[in-house]
């Protein structure tokens, strides 16, 4: 299997199903993220640099809705500890084949790399084991919002003294004016990296009612009432947001 053009949504369709992380999807993934999430290759490295500010020996590191392993693999490059692994997640079948064959290739030929498991499951019935870092990135916005609080509690709970959350997410404005704004902006980085307005319109129609994204004042509340004493937007592009939450 090889990566190809992001052309999904080219060709007009009768009706258009929702979105779903199928093999179509992971076919053409790492083009769709990068032409659709302005700043996504540098939160995914800096994620890894963050990582190795907050690691810790003898903690398991997260990578929750994992996709292809980008965020694993950032994480392993930067991360030297002893006793350290990552558990990369996600509950696409697809997504996990894929980026199981990613690691296997790597592992062969770069034997000291951090270690790297990865799994097919669920965080809605994730048990998680003492962490010192979890990088949660672009996947709660398609946890439903009821559900989203008692995952993170069980984050903070599981998170060890002196470790970090990294959660990135596409945010949603209170001021009308402001999400206006940087909706049409992100409208106009999508239509220079090449999607014509058809592709973007299905897109949208096809992902709005399994994507919801939130206010970042809903996602400080939240996380402060999951028990994270402090939470901070280290990087923005547009209507993307990357925040770091200290237990």
């Amino acid at each position: 299997m090889t990566d190809q053009p992001d052309r999904l949504f080219s060709a007009p369709l009768a009706q258009v199903p929702d979105f779903v992380f199928n093999e179509d999807v992971v076919r053409v993934f790492p083009d769709m993220i990068k032409r659709s999430v302005p700043g996504y290759p540098t939160i995914v490295e800096n994620t890894g640099v963050l990582a190795a500010q907050f690691a810790q020996p003898h903690t398991l590191l997260y990578d929750l809705g994992c996709s292809l392993g980008a965020v694993s693999q950032a994480m392993r490059r930067h991360v030297d500890q002893p006793d350290c692994s990552v558990l990369a997640i996600d509950n696409s079948a697809a997504m996990v084949e894929r980026c199981r064959e990613y690691f296997s290739a790597q592992n062969a030929m770069f034997q000291e790399l951090l270690p790297v498991n990865v799994l097919e499951a669920d965080l809605l019935e994730l048990e998680f084991q003492p962490t010192s870092f979890v990088a949660f990135n672009f996947t709660l916005q398609f946890i439903a919002p009821a559900q989203r609080l008692a995952l993170l509690k069980r984050i903070r709970q599981a998170m060890v003294p002196n470790g970090a959350m990294i959660l990135s997410e596409k945010l949603r404005f209170e001021d009308p004016k402001q999400h206006q704004l940087l909706y049409d902006l992100h409208l106009s980085f999508k239509r220079a990296n090449g999607y014509s307005d058809l592709e973007i319109a299905q897109k949208r129609r096809a992902i709005e009612n399994v994507m919801l994204p939130d206010s970042f004042e809903t996602h400080k509340a939240r996380l402060l009432e999951a028990g994270f004493r402090e939470v901070t937007i280290w990087f923005q592009c547009l209507n993307f947001a990357s925040m770091i939450a200290l237990p």
